[in-house]
């Protein structure tokens, strides 16, 4: 033990033992709180470990066997929120709700909380939740999934999740939770000030002004100061006690029967009412926002001592004093104990195996689930009913737009727990008519209207997921995830990696996006900047390029989130989605019949549209997708008369790219051309021509890129994108000179 750790015991053991005991007023009877003598002990328990953890955590990373020290010291009176609740309120936590997490491991029966949190301290491939790749907070069994360095970033999906128990309840879809649960999240007071935090609030209160259940707490624990900045005095209370469709609700954190009642209160709103909640409780945080945070650097030497006179665990001694629980001299002993004790089985989770290699880090990334059936589709009458409106169409070439709605159908009526969410979806049936009708088929709750946020939109599908739904959400254009795309990267796509598989969101993302839209929008709505998604380890980005294609890989992308438990990204070019001539007005190229229902483009596979044999060489291929996927169609037939022959491949799969299948496809080819509607840097021909070089492809490779500008609007947008012309031009002078090219 360091000089410095010890002295930190050495402190709590004299704040709690030797100081003067705080004076705790006039006190309930234990029956008045409706607890007994023993439930009061327990908490104090759970108090005394939580810090006892942060305490040797803290000792352990002198030695450099711990790895993360933000703790939970002053923030313990989150016990009694624990016993609060029941062990089927999913509750997602702050990174300072240790003591709640040991309080509710009390629930399950041979639990072990300091084992398995000393496990995750010491980041051992025994960790029961994370698999030693993060210490986090996190059981399946007691349904708190894992967060790591959350700030406000978890809301959103508490909102969705207690969204999804009202939700589940009025379709009878068998959810993951009874339902008459409720939701806990926990959160602090510098992380109130977030615009997720604040974003995922205001849909909870929108939600309850119009008396739709919302059966959330969220739980602020204010210490007054965010690493080093104050909270202004009375900030959360001014900014959150008067909020419509919200119940306030305050507490004194450093007394557990105060924390007990007013969360009991809480409890009772949330679950009786299925109103939202914001339960403040008031706290102190002591020894520093974490291991290497000083704070005698920015508190004076009177804060800190302040701050420690404020600790719940010196209120919680004179507690069980005053109710003749427990005396001083024997929580002493009590508490030397079970530091031995801790120090004991942290000596043993030292000695436990680390993740040895990268195949261990990453198994669970994206890992593989058992195969399952997909369901039947309509037939007979059923589907006459559903596609009734649709008769004058049926067995007519159509556009993207369409058949990705009649897609959405067949797939809505196969997977009863699918649920859309977005904004404009129902009714108008989305901007581009995609979900048109899909709300008179299956009705609100399954088609659902939000308010316009993004953060809001993606946080209703994690928490759906998280009991059982299969959401699809829809963001009305590619440029608007970026205010939102945290939800992906720090919450869905991370869930799997850091529970160990135990926990998932599977979901499909719907995004509008790319360019090409004659002239409309500019870059807000013509964006082709998608590169945040190809850079997300298990995410999987796909992207039609017209009707047929839209329809298999909607279909296809549906599998692998219900399947694989995947979060998918479903990139739609809005250039195309009405397109339905290719080489010259009204000649119907472009519109395709729908693909019967079991049809679609297996995971990793690519298209290829050939103009001669397979057997036979191909002086070229053009690989491409989306808006470059048709251009280079067009450029085909001007290549094909001038007696070229020239393969198109459609990657379809931008996110992990299709190497095999692409290779594949390209065997009897002379020469590769690359055309890539996006920006030259991060692009997804940069690394197409790095693959396939490490693949060992010989043959002349060039790329077409667009610009690395934002899209402007009208017709300059096209100075800045690849076009057919331009196509045609690089491809000649590839065919002409038989060498590789760069950029053009």
């Amino acid at each position: 033990m360091s000089e410095t750790t010890s002295t930190l015991y050495q402190r709590v053991l004299d704040g709690l033992f030797n100081q003067p005991a705080p004076e705790i007023g006039e006190q309930p009877t234990l029956e008045q709180v409706g607890i007994s003598r023993q439930q009061l002990f327990d908490w104090v328990h759970s108090q005394l470990t939580s810090r006892l953890l942060d305490i040797h955590s803290r000792e352990l990373q002198a030695k450099g066997e711990s790895f993360y020290t933000i703790g939970s010291a002053g923030h313990e009176g989150n016990a009694a929120v624990a016993a609060a609740f029941r062990k089927t309120d999913m509750a997602f936590l702050h990174y300072r709700s240790a003591a709640f997490f040991i309080e509710r491991q009390r629930q399950a029966l041979g639990s072990t909380p300091i084992h398995d949190m000393l496990l995750s301290f010491v980041a051992s491939a025994y960790d029961p939740i994370s698999s030693g790749r993060h210490k986090v907070l996190g059981s399946a069994e007691l349904n708190v999934p894992p967060q790591t360095s959350t700030i406000g970033s978890h809301l959103p999906k508490a909102m969705g999740m207690a969204f999804s128990i009202g939700l589940a309840k009025r379709i009878h879809h068998q959810g993951k939770v009874p339902n008459d649960s409720v939701v806990l999240c926990s959160f602090g007071d510098a992380s109130a000030n977030h615009s997720t935090t604040q974003g995922a609030i205001n849909a909870a209160c929108w939600a309850s002004f119009q008396s739709i259940p919302l059966p959330v707490v969220m739980l602020c624990e204010d210490n007054g100061i965010g690493i080093s900045t104050a909270t202004p005095h009375r900030w959360i209370e001014a900014s959150f006690a008067h909020r419509p469709g919200l119940s306030y609700i305050s507490c004194d954190g450093r007394n557990v029967l105060d924390v007990f009642r007013a969360s009991k209160e809480a409890e009772r709103v949330a679950r009786k009412l299925r109103k939202p909640v914001f339960l403040h409780m008031k706290c102190v945080r002591l020894y520093g926002h974490a291991g290497s945070d000083a704070e005698m650097t920015y508190l004076t030497k009177a804060q800190i001592e302040h701050n420690e006179a404020q600790d719940p665990l010196r209120f919680s001694v004179a507690l069980l004093e005053h109710f003749g629980i427990a005396t001083r001299q024997q929580l002493r002993l009590h508490t030397e104990q079970l530091y031995q004790q801790i120090q004991a089985v942290a000596a043993h989770a030292v000695a436990k195996p680390k993740l040895k290699n990268a195949s261990e880090v990453m198994a669970d990334v994206a890992p593989q689930h058992a195969a399952v059936a997909i369901p039947d589709p309509a037939k007979g009458e059923v589907r006459e009913r559903l596609f009734g409106h649709e008769k004058h169409n049926i067995g007519k070439p159509q556009t993207l737009n369409k058949l990705l709605n009649w897609a959405l159908h067949d797939l809505m009526y196969q997977y009863p727990e699918i649920i859309l969410a977005g904004e404009d979806i129902g009714k108008k049936g989305g901007v581009y008519g995609v979900t048109s009708r899909l709300v008179n088929s299956f009705g609100p709750n399954r088609v659902i209207n939000t308010l316009l946020d993004e953060q809001s939109i993606l946080g209703v599908a994690i928490g759906a997921a998280h009991n059982g739904f299969l959401p699809i959400p829809e963001i009305q254009f590619l440029a608007y995830v970026h205010n939102a795309e945290d939800q992906i990267r720090g919450e869905a796509a991370t869930l799997q990696f850091f529970s160990s598989g135990q926990f998932s969101n599977p979901m499909v993302i719907r995004i509008a996006g790319l360019a090409y839209q004659k002239g409309f929008g500019g870059h807000f709505h013509n964006d082709n900047s998608f590169a945040v998604f190809r850079d997300l380890p298990g995410v999987v980005l796909v992207c039609p390029s017209n009707g047929a294609s839209g329809a298999k890989l909607l279909r296809e992308a549906v599998r692998l989130a219900h399947e694989q438990k995947r979060v998918v990204i479903f990139l739609e070019p809005i250039a195309l989605y009405n397109t339905k001539d290719l080489h010259s007005a009204g000649d119907n190229e472009w519109a395709c019949e729908y693909p019967e229902p079991t049809e679609r483009i297996g995971f990793g596979k690519v298209t290829v549209h050939n103009t001669a044999p397979s057997t036979s060489s191909v002086a070229l291929a053009i690989v491409s997708y989306g808006n470059g996927y048709y251009l280079s169609r067009q450029a085909q037939e001007q290549l094909i008369a001038e007696g070229y022959t020239v393969r198109v491949i459609d990657l379809n799969w931008l996110h992990p790219l299709p190497m095999e299948s692409l290779l594949a496809a390209l065997e009897g080819v002379e020469r590769v051309l690359i055309v890539d509607e996006c920006r030259r840097t991060g692009s997804v021909s940069e690394e197409l021509c790095t693959c396939l070089q490490e693949a060992g492809v010989t043959m002349p490779v060039a790329r077409i890129t667009a610009e690395d500008s934002f899209i402007p609007l009208a017709k300059a947008a096209y100075h800045v994108l690849p076009s057919c012309e331009q196509i045609v031009e690089v491809a000649k002078q590839l065919l002409k000179e038989g060498t590789q090219h760069g950029q053009q």
